[in-house]
């Protein structure tokens, strides 16, 4: 219950004068700038190529008109882009905004604890300038700490940072002694265990009372991870982690709640447990078998495949070191990756992109369009998976992922035809969020 707020007269008074004392002091509102936004090639995030003059008109901080050789409005300001390619704001599914790894797992472990939480969220803020400089406009965070998650897509909301637009999980949800659990450490090395106010938690009633509390604390999406994974000390890479009761009971709350959820999984078994409870996508997915991705079809699960992870825990084996427990999942991981991919392409298995940015630095997430691509993808195919494919798997298709009228003015722009060499994806040269350009090289 709800406790009544008591006011004396006087404050009460005072309280219902604010809104007209407000409203007398608003100024007459300006008319929106309209912005012409112009490029040898536009690509709208629903086709299978680019097409020619691109102009896309802005207004108001919403896109007005997108297509080919439309007309320029009278008055507009004109921003030419010369040889480039007009695209809508990436969408990058799987991100951890708040930390980032580097080569020396040691040192890296020795700076996480030495690190107070302020200077954590300082850094965080200097993570999410450098994503939206690489022309993700949009993340989903999938896992964080100390709510500096919240904090940070509060300040990006409000104007107070420059970031991309997040949807957070606040704390991922496993089982005790899993992947989202610390493990491999003595007994009380962190103090107290955890329970479901950090996500860890035991049989379908805690799990549905981890969800509410993530959401009660400002959770978007439901993070779960449902096998074990690479970067953990003390579990198998593929081994299911929860119940088929306690992801049910998960993936029903979560849905009741309208919140979409997002399931971690190497391994098979783990993955058909979460594909049966209804979750809306499966993260990495290494060691996924034929059954699994025959199920993902038939449910319309996403995957989001996070290739970059696994270049940059395995893939750079002698640069990066890691214990050799980490190491050893990292290698099966990769191995069993790209054929896993190629045969979820095969079945029509739906494809968002994400890349565990984090694992990787901040900043280089477009690395992953030329690993989708090396693997079989089309760039169309690639270019849709980090626009209108991702923006429906976020549940934000009516606002972002395609350029079109009445959507947020989420425009980038890169150097040449990304249809002709998808790498040019990694020099972006134009960012436009909510219609405020935060990059233009030109």
């Amino acid at each position: 219950m709800i406790r009544p707020m008591r006011y004396g007269p006087v404050a009460l008074a005072l309280l219902l004068l604010v809104p007209s004392l407000l409203r007398a002091q608003e100024a007459p509102a300006a008319k929106p700038e309209v912005v012409a936004l112009k490029a040898a090639r536009l690509f709208d995030g629903r086709g299978d190529a680019a097409v020619a003059n691109g102009v896309v008109i802005v207004e108001g901080g919403k896109i007005r008109a997108a297509g080919s050789g439309i007309p320029i409005p009278a008055g507009a300001r004109v921003i030419d882009l010369g040889d480039a390619t007009l695209l809508p704001g990436l969408i990058d599914a799987h991100t951890h905004l708040t930390i980032e790894s580097t080569d020396n797992w040691l040192q890296e472990t020795l700076d996480g604890f030495r690190r107070t939480t302020p200077e954590v969220a300082i850094r965080a803020t200097a993570y999410a300038r450098k994503i939206l400089m690489a022309g993700f406009t949009t993340v989903r965070d999938v896992g964080s700490g100390d709510y500096i998650d919240v904090g940070l897509r509060n300040s990006i909301d409000g104007g107070v940072v420059p970031g991309p637009r997040m949807m957070v999980a606040v704390h991922a949800l496993g089982a005790r002694g899993g992947h989202c659990d610390d493990g491999g450490f003595p007994f009380g090395f962190f103090g107290d265990e955890p329970g479901i106010e950090l996500g860890i938690a035991s049989g379908a009633d805690q799990f549905r009372d981890s969800v509410r509390f993530q959401v009660k604390y400002g959770a978007d999406v439901i993070k779960i991870c449902a096998t074990g994974g690479v970067l953990s000390l003390n579990d198998e890479v593929d081994t299911p982690q929860l119940t088929q009761e306690e992801m049910n009971a998960i993936v029903e709350e979560a849905h009741r709640l309208r919140k979409k959820v997002a399931a971690h999984a190497h391994g098979s078994e783990g993955a058909k447990y979460a594909i049966r409870a209804g979750v809306d996508s499966i993260e990495h997915g290494s060691f996924l078998d034929d059954e699994a991705l025959r199920m993902m079809k038939e449910h319309g699960t996403y995957l989001v495949p996070t290739l970059l992870a696994g270049e940059y825990t395995a893939g750079r084996a002698g640069i990066r070191h890691y214990p050799p427990e980490i190491a050893a999942k990292a290698k099966a991981a990769l191995a069993a990756r790209s054929d896993m991919f190629r045969r979820a392409l095969k079945r029509g298995v739906k494809i968002a992109f994400g890349t565990d940015s984090a694992v990787s630095p901040h900043g280089i997430n477009a690395q992953e369009f030329s690993l989708l691509v090396g693997l079989g993808m089309t760039p169309a195919a690639a270019l849709r998976a980090a626009t209108s494919s991702a923006a429906d798997l976020l549940g934000l298709s009516k606002t972002i992922g395609t350029l079109e009228p009445g959507k947020d003015a989420d425009v980038v722009a890169v150097p040449g035809d990304p249809f002709a060499d998808i790498k040019v994806m990694e020099k972006v040269s134009f960012v436009m969020k909510g219609g405020e350009v935060f990059k233009n090289e030109r």
